[in-house]
């Protein structure tokens, strides 16, 4: 794996030929038939599934060949897309939304649920254990990210403070620990696994789950250009998801195995507990739940309110439900 100056990851994971001899050994679509995956996620523990199926070797047993780019949050992903810089890549709903605003951005499957990751926490000596509490401090949040619209949106709203009551640390999630540690931040709006290790280490308490607000379905999203040109791709690759959905509910040690390496090999200090508590708060479930339409309007109504984005999307247009049928098929 290279770092490029920009900080981003990228790994040039390409399917040897004989890729395209399994994969017709298997009735799968041979290799040079289907389109190359420019792939994007996020490092925190919502970017973790995927992370797992790049290392898994399930793209390459559909005969998938993938470029990787990996972020801290998900918004960043859905800015490279709308840029045209990757073709799939990992969002809640939000953050689709103003994507699809954006740039035409289309979901493909929910492939899980973070509510339970995501959680309000603030430093342990300050002895805080409400949200309204929070008026006057200053608070770590990655603006933009589905995240920091969902405090800023509902659960700081809830609690009576509005922007300006509090101090808004424009932050990447992956700095929000040292913050804490270094006291420039009194509390952060953060995700797994950097809530498990400030947990973990004493360093903050919860005062907020964001599952009491939104359980925070997260989908694959597409561009537009990709779904267009490389329909055939994107079932081969949902094929490959829905074993990864198995080997989450069947695996899930030889999951966390694969994915505890990646922060180990970032330098985060962890115990294996630790980290099996985070990726437990992860719920792998690919599909396309019946109420998914009704929370996307949910959602795309405070944005809009907002004026965050131009118009509420067409959902037909902006959730593609047919590849995973296919694929399911």
């Amino acid at each position: 794996m290279s770092i490029l100056k920009n900080g981003m990851t990228r790994r040039h994971a390409l399917a040897a030929g004989g890729a395209g001899v399994l994969a017709a050994g298997m009735g799968l679509q041979p290799a040079f038939a289907l389109d190359t995956v420019r792939q994007g996620y996020q490092t925190n523990m919502w970017g973790m599934p995927t992370y797992y199926l790049l290392r898994s070797g399930l793209l390459e047993k559909q005969g998938l060949k993938f470029e990787e780019f990996a972020v801290p949050s998900g918004n960043l992903t859905m800015q490279q897309m709308v840029a045209r810089q990757v073709d799939l890549g990992t969002y809640a709903g939000p953050s689709l939304v103003l994507g699809h605003d954006k740039g035409g951005l289309v979901g493909i499957a929910v492939i899980e649920y973070v509510g339970k990751t995501a959680r309000v926490m603030a430093r342990k000596e300050l002895g805080i254990t409400k949200v309204e509490q929070l008026k006057g401090l200053k608070v770590a949040n990655q603006t933009g990210a589905s995240t920091g619209n969902i405090f800023v949106d509902q659960i700081a709203t809830k609690a009576g403070l509005r922007k300006g009551d509090y101090q808004e640390i424009r932050m990447n999630v992956d700095d929000m620990v040292a913050a804490m540690v270094a006291k420039t931040v009194d509390a952060m709006v953060a995700v797994e696994p950097y809530n498990a290790i400030a947990e973990a280490d004493g360093i903050a308490n919860t005062i907020s789950e964001f599952y009491d607000f939104d359980k925070m379905p997260v989908f694959m999203a597409a561009t537009p250009d990709f779904v267009e040109k490389s329909a055939p791709t994107i079932v081969a690759y949902l094929k490959a998801w829905l074993e990864v959905a198995k080997d989450f509910k069947e695996s899930p040690n030889k999951v966390a195995d694969a994915i505890f390496g990646f922060y180990a090999s970032k330098g985060y200090t962890m115990s294996k507990d630790t980290f099996s508590k985070a990726l437990g708060r992860v719920e792998v479930s690919l599909g396309w739940p019946a109420d998914i339409k009704p929370y996307m309007q949910t959602q795309a109504e405070i944005l809009l309110k907002e004026k965050k984005i131009k118009a509420i999307p067409d959902w037909d247009k902006a959730l593609r439900t047919e590849f995973l049928k296919q694929a399911s098929a």
